[in-house]
């Protein structure tokens, strides 16, 4: 029978739910492995501050890791926060005990700025556990008070990490990514005497409480998985990207990271595909909408409600095309089948993430004007004011067109067209919660076209 993956924190609990033991069991079982919790310390917190703490007796502190140990075993586990030297001292007993692989997350300050780890216990923190560690986690700020470096550059990010490896731990990851500078957030891994630089896109978020509890959960959660150090560190660099990303703006602070964002996109892949696959079959039947098919030939598409990528957006490969008697689809609905119809989604879900679908179609006036008389919401872009530093990036057009386009009226519109550029063919995006929304907009106005055009040539085109 095949073995769970267990792994085990070692943290204290925040009572606002965004950091701590319930940031860490979150990301767990967002990573599909099997979380177990030993208490250190409650705290009293939310989003600003943290009001008060009580810590949970030494004893009972090993108690618990001793029940897990006893009947379910640890394939990893990781530390939090360890308030006082005699917690620290009992879960070092216990890790050198056990001896799991352990990821120590070095929890000194609370992101509102409280304390916790007393000034006198980081010196014991030291000496005790990170001789015990697999990886040892820092932030920039923490990194400094270990190393006595202060980390700014890149540079001053390894010698950091060098020197906290000299302490014992038998991998240092330095977390630059609120303190280098650029366009990327930027961590270092420094292991078997060689450094490791591990990228993403700086998000600029105040939703960033939890983001180092579930990133070293991530890494724990992952070697309890059986992968090895550079592994772990590399999926929980990419799983805390979309869980900041994705974070939940609640409270008045610093709002929680949000590790379930993954997950959630993995249980909505069904719905969306089965979602874009009636849509298609809607058009299909209608075959009307045959008049709105451009040159370029038409994709509906539609997002799940995580995403940054057009890979998180279903589409139909080879696309809507025309045929005799109406459209017909190329293919089934794949993930990453859409690009331009994507990307207007994308670029509008910034403003309003519940408008997660689009459909391309044949730009005429007359077709603009039929929207207008349904009730829906038109915008535009010229692409002929397009920047030029825009115009030499492949694919940004799009994006930059939507943008236009949603500050012109002010709100999220229905409808975006555009009327071409020099080899560019003018086209109309439809816009909708959904790819059925989207599908059941184009059939009405295909209907009312073909009303209002009753000598409709079938292979009547714009010039």
């Amino acid at each position: 029978m095949r073995k769970i993956p267990c792994a085990l924190t070692i943290a204290g609990s925040d009572s606002g739910g965004g950091a701590g033991i319930q940031a860490d069991l979150k990301t767990f079982a967002a990573l599909g492995v099997h979380g177990m919790s030993a208490l250190t310390s409650i705290t009293a917190q939310n989003t600003t501050a943290v009001t008060a703490v009580q810590d949970v007796r030494p004893d009972i502190v090993k108690a618990q890791i001793d029940a897990v140990m006893e009947d379910i075993d640890v394939d990893a586990a990781k530390t939090g926060m360890l308030h006082t030297m005699e917690i620290i001292k009992a879960v070092a007993e216990e890790i050198e005990k056990h001896r799991f692989p352990t990821v120590i997350d070095p929890v000194m300050i609370a992101k509102s700025g409280a304390p916790l780890l007393r000034p006198n216990a980081i010196d014991i923190f030291v000496k005790d556990l990170f001789p015990l560690a697999t990886v040892v986690t820092p932030n920039a700020t923490e990194a400094k008070t270990l190393s006595g470096i202060k980390v700014r550059t890149l540079e001053s990010a390894k010698q950091a990490a060098r020197k906290i490896a000299e302490l014992g731990p038998k991998a240092v990851v330095v977390k630059g990514g609120h303190v280098l500078s650029g366009e990327k957030a930027i961590d270092v891994l420094y292991i078997d005497d060689e450094f490791r630089t591990l990228e993403a896109k700086r998000i600029e978020t105040k939703t960033t409480h939890g983001t180092g509890c579930s990133f070293s959960a991530a890494i724990a959660a992952e070697l309890a998985k059986g992968k090895n150090v550079f592994e772990a560190v590399s999926v929980a660099k990419e799983f805390i990207t979309k869980a900041i990303m994705f974070g939940l703006p609640i409270g008045h602070g610093f709002g929680p990271v949000n590790p379930m964002a993954n997950l959630y996109n993995e249980a909505e892949k069904y719905q969306v595909i089965k979602n874009v696959k009636d849509a298609v079959r809607i058009l299909e039947e209608h075959p009307e909408v045959g008049e709105l098919i451009p040159e370029v030939q038409t994709n509906i598409a539609m997002a799940l409600s995580h995403t940054s990528s057009h890979l998180d957006v279903a589409g139909i490969p080879g696309r809507v095309v025309r045929v005799e008697r109406g459209v017909k689809a190329s293919s089934c609905p794949e993930f990453g089948a859409s690009r331009h119809v994507a990307k207007t989604v994308l670029a509008v879900m910034k403003h309003d993430p519940s408008i997660r679908a689009g459909m391309n179609i044949r730009y005429l006036e007359e077709l603009v004007e039929i929207c207008k008389k349904l009730g829906l919401a038109v915008s535009y872009y010229d692409r002929r004011e397009e920047p030029p530093e825009i115009k030499r990036i492949e694919g940004m057009t799009i994006t930059w067109g939507a943008e236009q386009a949603l500050k012109k009226i002010g709100r999220i519109p229905d409808v975006i067209y555009h009327t071409g550029d020099w080899g560019k063919e003018p086209l109309i995006t439809l816009l909708g919660k959904t790819a059925v929304d989207v599908a059941n907009t184009a059939v009405k106005v295909a209907k009312e076209y073909r009303a209002n055009t009753p000598d409709l040539h079938p292979l009547r085109r714009t010039s």
